[in-house]
């Protein structure tokens, strides 16, 4: 007999329901029917990750002093390559006993440092469409309340600052921000970061700002640090999109030396921080760094990804579906094609005819009418998609 109480926390039951699990049940049968799927759904690269990084991790596994404990707050030289990388790629100057601690991935410090900031029913900006972490994983986790701040496609996709109740922003403790922008892939020019950093120093917030796709930049495109406009917050990247490494787990925050305390003390009582031989591995990969552009390893990566991105819009525009260019990210957010129908429906069309995307209700309720294309497979894989496409729409 089951006589032990498994009833959930309240704060679990405030997660909403993972709207995926129709979709996965419904790809997961018509595979059974052997149907083959073109997967655009995920933000999972599926390039390799840099021999130069591999080879590194393979020397360094061996040393039996990098199989350790790790430090969870990052060791000293890995601590010390993201202050030098801060310091080629944006011309700034962190101390790295200080002002830089390391994470197992940036989806473990957007989420941790709410730990380490909200209190029950403090707000906290969300951008909607956003990463659901922001909303989920962090604030609602920690039971605060989460606010949701629309990114609207005639505001370019930036927050309205004028257009939040200013009640609202008085109680805000954190906002996140994340430019370039996933899912919409818009990017955030520095007057607009400077017009976010003159909030939070009125209104006394504090800026997560999530930036993984800072080195995801097409054509003449560099983006920007909030840091640079403002370092009495804190930034969060990762090496898992710069150097195609999602499964190692690997990032850092920098910025305001009490916010990093703040995330270190939370990290020190539930982590012991990522493997040291990774650690070292991508220091190396940032050390490639000698200035703002992107060193080959980085730059090979975006080129392919920008070809992609090329075949991907120009087939949509050739087929009817209108779709901007992204400046930046390796995603493509674009309009449903169809009338009558949510994203969730569309989403379920398109499994029909063997293409899985993401539909926009995924990112929250702004994100209605959208679709987000990742551009995570080869151009032949993108282009046999959007025959598929075409026989869906005409």
């Amino acid at each position: 007999m089951f006589y032990i109480n498994t009833k959930y926390a309240n704060r679990i039951s405030s997660l909403p329901v993972y709207i995926f699990a129709e979709i996965e049940q419904i790809i997961n049968e018509k595979k059974k029917q052997g149907m083959n799927f073109i997967p655009l759904g995920i933000g999972d690269p599926d390039l390799t990750t840099p021999d130069l990084i591999i080879n590194e991790i393979i020397e360094q596994v061996k040393h039996p002093e990098n199989q350790n404990y790790p430090s969870s707050m990052g060791e000293q030289d890995f601590r010390e390559a993201v202050k030098r990388w801060y310091s080629v790629r944006f011309n700034l100057d962190f101390d790295a006993n200080d002002e830089v601690t390391s994470l197992i991935g940036g989806k473990e410090g957007v989420a941790n440092i709410a730990r380490a900031f909200v209190n029950p029913g403090d707000v906290v900006l969300c951008p909607n469409p956003g990463y659901p972490v922001y909303e989920n994983g962090a604030t609602k986790l920690c039971d605060g309340t989460p606010h949701p701040v629309p990114l609207l496609e005639e505001n370019n996709f930036l927050p309205d600052f004028e257009a939040i109740d200013v009640d609202i922003l008085k109680k805000a403790k954190l906002m996140y921000l994340n430019y370039p922008n996933n899912p919409t892939g818009a990017i955030a020019p520095k007057n607009f970061l400077k017009e976010a950093s003159d909030y939070a120093e009125d209104y006394k917030f504090i800026i997560v700002y999530d930036n993984p796709y800072s080195e995801f930049t097409y054509e003449d495109y560099t983006a920007p640090s909030l840091l640079e406009i403002d370092q009495n917050h804190i930034e969060i990247n990762s090496a898992s999109k710069i150097f195609c490494m999602t499964g190692f787990r690997c990032g850092w925050a920098v910025g305001h030396r009490d916010v990093i305390k703040g995330i270190r003390t939370i990290k020190s009582h539930i982590d012991s921080g990522c493997p040291i031989f990774i650690q070292k591995a991508v220091a190396k990969g940032l050390d490639e760094y000698t200035s703002e552009v992107k060193p080959k390893i980085v730059k090979e990566t975006i080129d392919t990804y920008e070809r992609r991105r090329d075949a991907l819009i120009t087939g949509l525009n050739k087929i009817g579906w209108e779709t901007k260019k992204p400046r930046a990210t390796f995603y493509v957010w674009t309009r449903i094609p169809m009338e009558g129908i949510d994203s969730m429906e569309f989403v379920k069309k398109l499994i029909d005819v063997g293409v899985i995307l993401t539909p926009g209700i995924g990112f929250g309720k702004y994100g209605e009418g959208y679709v987000r294309f990742a551009l995570t497979q080869p151009i032949d894989k993108i282009k046999e998609a959007l025959e598929r496409i075409e026989k869906l729409l005409n």
